[in-house]
């Protein structure tokens, strides 16, 4: 598969909140702050392609309605669809939507408006594939996890017949495999892309920044932080020598 990168805009978090238990005066030698604590963090989604599909990986926050969520301070969104295009390929060719998990920084390009209001898919013809695990923590939500979902990312994309949900690993094309691990929450996906010279490992929250690579480095996001240190050690271990990390999160080191 060939691929590239999509910025799809950035955003704030408490450093604290992204580092868990480390402390500042180790974490801030490996990751930025502004002056009142918080850390500029990247969406960064992918965009990958060869002659049988064309497939998004993750959408980001989208760009509507986040006065809601002025908190993060997003700023610098982009539309993933016009993303896409500028690389050739119109909204409708998309065959795939792989979608790490569904917190609203994720999925949240997923759907936009339509002129009269409606809220429509981004990709109208592809398959969105969810793990059976997200998809229920997404319709019953913890309540320590609620806010980070929002029902018009998702649900017009099951209303219209796009949701294929997996429970275990899953080839979607003999270039694309999808696994499945926990920890910063339920069934969150990795994708494991081949390309002519390395094995591209789009890992999601899993491993979110590349100060996050420590298997200790838990953030207090991580809903199950010893899952997620067992699922950031697991993902490691797989890791082939040509294999390479990319960190939807970082803002600096892609």
């Amino acid at each position: 598969m060939q691929y590239k990168l999509l910025k799809t805009g950035y955003f704030y978090a408490d450093g604290g909140a992204m580092f868990g238990a480390i402390p500042k005066r180790a974490w801030m030698r490996k990751y930025p702050s502004e002056a009142d604590n918080c850390c500029r963090l990247a969406m960064n989604c992918l965009l990958a392609w060869n002659e049988r599909r064309v497939v998004v990986l993750d959408t980001g926050v989208g760009i509507r309605e986040l006065g809601k969520l002025s908190y993060y301070r997003f700023h610098d969104t982009q539309d993933i669809a016009m993303l896409v295009q500028a690389q050739g390929f119109e909204p409708d060719e998309v065959s795939d939507v792989v979608l790490s998990h569904l917190h609203f920084d994720h999925c949240g390009g997923c759907t936009y408006r339509d002129a009269s209001g409606a809220l429509c898919p981004t990709f109208p013809k592809a398959r969105h594939w969810v793990s059976v695990q997200q998809w229920h923590n997404y319709l019953h939500p913890h309540p320590l996890e609620r806010d980070s979902y929002r029902a018009d990312d998702m649900l017009p994309v099951a209303d219209a017949g796009l949701l294929h949900l997996i429970d275990a690993t899953t080839a979607i094309d003999d270039d694309l495999r999808l696994e499945l691990y926990d920890g910063h929450t339920a069934g969150q996906i990795v994708s494991h892309i081949k390309t002519d010279n390395i094995s591209l490992v789009f890992a999601g929250d899993v491993i979110p920044t590349r100060a996050h690579v420590s298997n200790e480095w838990i953030s207090a996001y991580d809903t199950h932080p010893t899952a997620a240190y067992d699922a950031k050690k697991r993902l490691k271990a797989q890791l082939s020598s040509s294999a390479q990390l990319c960190f939807y999160h970082d803002a600096f080191n892609v």
